[in-house]
This record gives C-alpha cells, structure tokens and sequence, in this order.
C-alpha cells in the first residue's frame, strides 16, 4: 500500500511532490496494489483541518488518479463527509486512525457504499495522543483496545470479511512500546482479521539509528518490513514500493525454501 500524503505537513512526504498525481502514477508502475491517499497529517501535534480542505486535496488527486488507473485506492480520514466524497470520486476503502470512531457516521458511509474499512488502534487525537500511552501490558492491551473496535464495527453492521485492522505504530505509544509491539506482532494475526501494518520510516527507528530525518530511515524501515512479513503481516503501508517488493520476494523465497 502506497502512501500519498496530500498535506503541507506530513513527516515525510507531506509537500514533496506537487500534487501528488505523479507520485502515486510511480508507486502504481513500482508495484502498489493499493494506493492510501490522506489529506490531514495525523503525526503527533498535528493541527486539525476543516472538511472544505480536506475535501480540496484528496478529491482532485483521486478523480486524476482514475482517469490513468484502475488501482485500488483507500482513503485515510476520520471524517465521514471526506470518505463519501472519495468513495464517489472512486476510492474503495476507508482507513480511519481512529478506528470508526471519531465521527458517528463513519459507520454509516462505510455500510452504504459496503466498503473494507482499516480500523487502526490509537488512544486520543494528534494533540493528545502521546500523553496517553500509559499501558501495564502494551501488547495485551492494544489488542483489547482492537478487539473492542472489532466489536463496534461488527455491531454496527460491518461484514466480518470488510474488517481489517492496523496497531497503530507511533499512535499513543512509545519508542520502546512500538518495538515491543512489533517483536509480538504474531499477538495481533490472533485477532482473525488481515493485519495492516505502517512503519514506514518512523520516528521509533529512527530514534534506535540515531537518523533524525525521516529521509535516512529507509534501511530500518526495510529491516522492521522484513520482520513484519515473517511475522504475518498482510499490508504493508509504506512510501518506498519498489524497495518493500524485493524485500516481500525475498521473504517469499525463504519461506518456501
């Protein structure tokens, strides 16, 4: 799943590439088999922007997008009004970081247009999560917290086979929690539905190779990539298709060996 950030103020990529058309064209002929296009940084501290701008970047990125490919496209935003847009415009799923939780109607949108929907565990919004990443058991406790998303989604009517779900790595926990998370990651394929997984160049690895620009990070980001596929990992969210291909053949290679 390639990652197209349409916003000023992504950690990465946030800016870099205009409007972003071409960008996702690349990731397309490197390999992608989604596209996940978001229009509102969620990084810690990250300040909140209206439905009316949200809408301005990602719908007309989506509509360019369709007109040169077929490619499955998600749609990363916790607003309702923005994933109906984009599933108009052509998207074909929802990933929301907050689980389906922050807009009552997010629920509604994805029953109407019976779309998958990636439900990501995080704790709080972009201003307050990182205060809350107070946790006994970290990996016993994250799962719960999925586990009771999980529930929601299905009580409110969401088939079981449109379930996905996302640990949220970098939301509401620490460096040190996001590693023990990750050494476990088998804990979360127990939770029964396909595991999405982004660690694509966070701060955490960053933080352990003492790379402080995110542009540094693409070896960790590749070595945790590797890990994540031994350990059952589904999706892969991630800004360097074409590096993360060769380190998923590899993977397959040995493990049919």
């Amino acid at each position: 799943m390639g990652i197209l950030n349409c916003t000023p103020d992504s950690f990465y990529d946030g800016g870099k590439y205009g409007d972003g058309v071409d960008r996702a064209l690349q990731m397309v002929d490197a390999g992608a088999d989604w596209l996940d296009i978001g229009g509102e940084s969620t990084r810690p501290g990250a300040e909140s922007v209206s439905v009316e701008e949200e809408l301005n970047r990602v719908i007309p990125v989506i509509q360019k997008i369709r007109q040169h490919s077929k490619i499955s496209i998600s749609i990363d935003t916790t607003k309702a009004l923005v994933a109906q847009a984009a599933l108009e415009a052509g998207a074909n799923m929802i990933n929301d970081v907050s689980g389906l939780s922050s807009d009552p109607e997010m629920i509604s949108v994805a029953l109407h247009y019976k779309c998958p929907v990636i439900l990501m565990h995080r704790r709080g919004d972009p201003k307050t999560m990182q205060s809350l990443a107070n946790y006994q058991d970290v990996v016993k406790e994250v799962v719960q917290e999925l586990e009771l998303l999980c529930d929601r989604a299905l009580a409110g009517g969401i088939k079981r086979e449109n379930i996905l779900i996302d640990p949220g790595f970098g939301f509401a926990k620490t460096a040190e929690q996001n590693w023990i998370l990750l050494s476990h990651l088998e804990e979360f394929k127990k939770i029964g539905f396909p595991l999405v997984v982004g660690l694509s160049r966070k701060s955490f690895i960053g933080n352990l190779l003492n790379q402080e620009k995110p542009e540094e990070r693409l070896n960790g980001s590749l070595a945790c990539t590797f890990w994540a596929v031994q350990k059952g990992a589904d999706i892969l969210r991630v800004h360097d298709v074409d590096e993360t291909r060769q380190i998923i053949t590899l993977v397959r290679k040995l493990q049919s060996s």
